[in-house]
C-alpha cells in the first residue's frame, strides 16, 4: 500500500514524529508548527502502516472543537469512519467510562453534570445550611478549596488538618459537599476525572480490559495537564502501552487552574526510553515577531529548549507604542486599525490582547465612538445563558427527581409562591434526613410539617413536574423541550420582560427547541436516552468557555483566551510592571515564568504585525498609578524593536486626533467648551494634549500631556488653556 501521502505534506521533523515506530514519545511542539497535522496524521500511520485497529487508538485534546476536527480530519485522510476510536476531552472520556460503569463508580445511571455555576449555586445554599457566614467562608474560595483538592486526587477523608480549625472548617464543608452530591446524583466536572481514575484504581479488571485495548494514547497539549489528568494517563499506560504526547513548555500558562508544567518535564523520567522530537519550523509568523518572541522566553530557566524559525518572509520589525494613559492607547490602537482596514484587510484579523479584563472598557468604549464592531471573545456562551439554565433545569429533573441543583434553581421559578422560608424547611428537613430535596419535599406535605398554604405551593410544583413526565417518553428530543416549556410556562415568564432583553430570551429558547432537533447523540455511548445524552452534551459545551472567532468583528481578549488563535494584525497591551507582569507574580520566580510564557503566548499569535503598548499612566480597578514599562519590553532585544514614540509628540498626537474625524470624542460638559484629544497651549508649559477631564464649574480640571513638561492635572479656572 502507497502511503506516501501521508508524508508529503510534512517537514522533516514532522515526518520524523509521524512515522516512528512504537515507542514513548514527546513532541516539542511549537506556537504555529503544525501539531495538529503532526496528531492526525500519527493517528492515521499508525492505522495504515502499524495496522492498529481504530478501537486500540485514544486521543485526548483541551477542547470539543479540537476534538470534533481531529475526529473529521482523520476521517478525511482515511476515507473511512473511525467511530471506533476514542476520541475527545479528559471530561468526554471520563463521562463515557462514568457512564459505561455507572454501578461500579457508585453512581445513579440517571446521574447529571453539575457545571461552574450550578456547583457555586450548590456550594453557597449549602454554607447557608450550615450556618456559616459567607463573608468568611466564600462560596468561591470554597469552590476552589474541593476542585483544587480533587485535581489533586484528594478525597476529604485524605486531608489530615492538623487541628487547624481553619482546614478543619474546610474538610468538613468538603465533606458535606460530597455528601450532597451522592445524594443527588451529581457530578461535577472535577469528579468526573476523579471518580474515572478511582474506577480503575478499585477495579483491576477494568483497567486490565482498558490497558489491553489502548495501545496507543495521543495526548493534545501536554503542558496543560493536571494531576489527576497525568496520573489518569500513567495508569491507562500501564506497561504495555504507548504515549504520545505533544505540548510546549513554553506555552504552559494555566497553573491557577491547576495545569503542572512538571507534567511535561518528568515525563522522560515516568516512563521508559521516551524520545523526543522538537518542532520548530513555524508556519504562522514573520521573522521578525519569532525573533523577539525567542529573546524573551530564553530569560525562563529550566526550559526543555527550542527555538522558532521560519523560512518565510521576515516581516516588519515589531513596534512598541509609549501611551500617555490608557485612553491614548485606546486611541492609537483604533487610528491603526482604521488604517488597516483602509489598505483592504477585515476586522476578523484584528486583535486586541490584554492582561485583565478590565482593560477592554476603555477600547469597547472607542470602538463603539468609532463605529467599528467588535466581539470580546471568551464571552457568555449560549448553554451558559440563564434562561436556557432554566429549562434545561426542569429538563434535569424530568430525567432524575434527585437533582438537587436543578431543584433549587427552578422550585420557584417562575414564581409560584413559594417562600424562601419554605425552601429553607425543605434543605433542613433533607439534610437532616439525609434525602434529596425532592423526597424532603414529598415527606413535608405528607406529614404537614408547613402550613397549608405552603404544602399547597409545594404541591403545585410537584404536580408540574408530574405533567411534565406524563408522556414524555414517547415524544422526540425538540418535543420534549417543547414540552417541558410549555408547562413550566418560561416563555409566558420571560415574554413579560420589556423591551429586547425578553424577546432576546424567548428567541434563545427558540433555538434551544433547534438545538434539539437536530442534536445527533454520541454513538459511542450506548443506554443513553436522548434527553441524557443533550443534557450531558449541554453541560461539556458551556464548560469550555471559547466560542467561535471568525465573526467580521475586531477581536478583543485575554491574553489566556487567544492560546490556540492566530491573527494577522495583534496589539498586545499594557506592558507595564504591576498589571503584566502582575504584580502578585513579581517576586515569585515560578509565577513570573508563567506571566513570561503568557507574553510569549501573546506574542506568537501575531502573522504580519505585532504592536506592543503600554502606557505612561492608567486608571484601572478606580486607582490610577503611574508605571514603567514591563520588564517584559527590556527582556526582549532591542535591535528587534522599532519604539514609534516620536518627539513633540503631544503637539503630533494632538494633530493627528484632530485629523481623524472618524474617531468622534465626547463633549465634556465642563463649562469650557475643550473635550479629549483636543490641543491646547499653555502659558508656562507650551504645546500638549487633553487627555482627560473631570468635575464641573469652578472645580473642572484636565489632565494635559504637554511635549516637554510632561503629564499635568490642571484647573481650568487657572490654567487658561487656549484651544490650538
Amino acid at each position: 500500500m502507497d502511503v506516501s501521502y501521508l508524508l508529503d505534506s510534512l517537514n522533516d521533523a514532522q515526518r520524523e514524529a509521524v512515522s516512528a515506530p512504537p515507542a514513548h514519545r514527546l513532541v516539542l511542539a511549537g506556537a504555529g508548527s503544525g501539531k495538529t497535522r503532526v496528531l492526525v496524521h500519527r493517528i492515521a500511520w499508525l492505522i495504515q502502516v502499524e495496522h492498529v485497529s481504530p478501537y486500540g487508538v485514544l486521543a485526548v485534546t483541551f477542547t470539543n472543537k479540537a476534538a470534533a476536527e481531529m475526529r473529521g480530519r482523520i476521517e478525511k485522510i482515511l476515507g473511512i469512519p473511525v467511530g471506533g476510536m476514542w476520541v475527545g476531552t479528559f471530561h468526554g472520556l471520563a463521562h463515557r467510562l462514568l457512564r459505561a460503569h455507572w454501578k461500579e463508580a457508585g453512581l445513579p445511571q440517571t446521574f447529571q453534570i453539575l457545571d461552574s455555576d450550578d456547583q457555586y449555586r450548590l456550594i453557597r445554599r449549602l454554607l447557608k445550611a450550615m450556618e456559616l457566614d459567607e463573608e468568611k467562608w466564600p462560596a468561591r474560595q470554597v469552590q476552589h478549596f474541593i476542585n483544587g483538592r480533587k485535581d489533586e486526587g484528594i478525597r476529604p477523608a485524605h486531608i489530615n488538618h492538623h487541628e487547624d480549625l481553619f482546614l478543619k472548617q474546610q474538610v468538613r464543608i468538603y465533606e458535606e459537599y460530597e455528601a450532597l452530591c451522592n445524594r443527588g446524583g451529581l457530578v461535577d466536572f472535577a469528579e468526573m476525572l476523579l471518580r474515572a481514575h478511582e474506577i480503575w484504581l478499585n477495579h483491576p479488571d477494568l483497567l486490565a480490559h482498558y490497558q489491553s485495548r489502548f495501545q496507543h494514547i495521543l495526548v493534545d497539549e501536554f503542558q496543560d495537564t493536571n494531576t489527576i489528568q497525568y496520573a489518569w494517563l500513567q495508569l491507562l499506560a500501564g506497561k504495555q502501552s504507548y504515549l504520545f504526547v505533544v505540548g510546549d513548555d513554553d506555552q504552559s500558562i494555566y497553573g491557577w487552574r491547576g495545569a503542572k508544567i512538571e507534567n511535561i518535564h518528568r515525563f522522560s523520567k515516568d516512563f521508559p526510553a521516551v524520545e523526543t522530537v522538537r518542532l520548530e519550523q513555524n508556519y504562522r509568523s514573520t521573522a521578525a515577531i519569532l525573533a523577539a518572541a525567542n529573546g524573551l522566553i530564553t530569560h525562563n530557566e529550566g526550559r526543555l529548549g527550542k527555538n522558532l524559525w521560519t523560512d518565510g518572509e521576515q516581516g516588519d520589525p515589531v513596534q512598541v507604542y509609549a501611551a500617555f494613559n490608557e485612553y491614548d492607547e485606546a486611541i492609537y490602537v483604533i487610528g491603526r486599525i482604521q488604517a488597516w482596514l483602509e489598505q483592504g484587510n477585515v476586522r476578523s484579523d484584528v486583535a486586541i490582547l490584554y492582561r485583565s479584563n478590565a482593560q477592554s472598557r476603555v477600547f469597547e468604549e472607542k470602538l463603539l465612538q468609532a463605529g467599528t464592531p467588535y466581539r470580546v471573545y471568551g464571552g457568555q456562551r449560549f448553554f451558559e445563558r440563564a434562561e436556557i439554565k432554566d429549562a434545561l433545569a426542569y429538563l434535569r429533573l424530568v430525567a432524575n427527581d434527585n437533582d438537587d441543583a436543578a431543584f433549587e434553581r427552578v422550585v420557584n421559578h417562575p414564581p409560584r409562591g413559594i417562600g424562601e422560608r419554605s425552601v429553607a424547611t425543605v434543605r433542613d428537613y433533607a439534610r437532616q434526613h439525609e434525602v434529596s430535596l425532592m423526597q424532603a419535599v414529598q415527606s413535608i406535605i405528607e406529614n404537614k410539617i408547613l402550613n397549608g398554604r405552603a404544602c399547597k405551593a409545594l404541591t403545585g410544583f410537584l404536580n408540574i413536574l408530574q405533567q411534565m413526565k406524563q408522556g414524555i417518553d414517547e415524544l422526540q428530543l425538540d418535543e420534549q423541550m417543547e414540552h417541558v416549556l410549555e408547562i413550566s410556562r418560561l416563555r409566558e415568564h420571560y415574554g413579560k420582560e420589556k423591551g429586547e432583553k425578553g424577546q432576546s430570551r424567548i428567541e434563545n429558547l427558540d433555538e434551544l427547541i433547534s438545538a434539539a432537533r437536530q442534536f445527533e447523540p454520541n454513538e459511542d455511548i450506548e443506554g443513553l436516552t436522548p434527553l441524557l445524552a443533550f443534557l450531558a452534551y449541554a453541560v461539556l459545551e458551556a464548560g469550555e468557555g471559547q466560542g467561535s472567532a471568525n465573526e467580521e468583528c475586531v477581536q478583543l481578549m485575554t491574553l489566556h483566551s487567544a492560546k490556540g488563535l492566530e491573527f494577522p494584525l495583534v496589539f498586545l497591551c499594557g506592558l507595564e510592571d504591576g498589571l503584566f507582569p502582575h504584580r502578585m507574580s513579581m517576586d515569585d520566580p515560578a509565577r513570573l515564568e508563567e506571566e513570561r510564557r503568557l507574553c510569549y503566548v501573546g506574542m506568537t499569535r501575531a502573522c504580519k504585525v505585532l504592536i506592543l503598548c503600554h502606557a505612561e499612566r492608567r486608571r484601572l480597578h478606580g486607582m490610577e498609578s503611574f508605571s514603567r514599562p514591563s520588564q517584559f519590553l527590556r527582556e526582549i532585544p532591542q535591535d528587534l524593536l522599532e519604539n514609534i514614540r516620536v518627539q513633540n509628540k503631544a503637539a503630533q498626537y494632538s494633530a493627528k486626533v484632530l485629523a481623524q474625524p472618524s474617531i468622534p470624542f465626547p463633549l465634556e460638559d465642563t463649562g469650557t467648551g475643550l473635550r479629549i484629544g483636543q490641543g491646547v497651549h499653555h502659558e508656562k508649559f507650551g504645546e500638549g494634549v487633553i487627555l482627560g477631564l473631570e468635575g464641573q464649574g469652578s472645580h473642572a480640571r484636565a489632565q494635559v500631556n504637554f511635549a516637554h513638561a510632561g503629564a499635568k492635572w490642571l484647573v481650568l479656572s487657572y490654567a487658561k488653556l487656549t484651544p490650538m
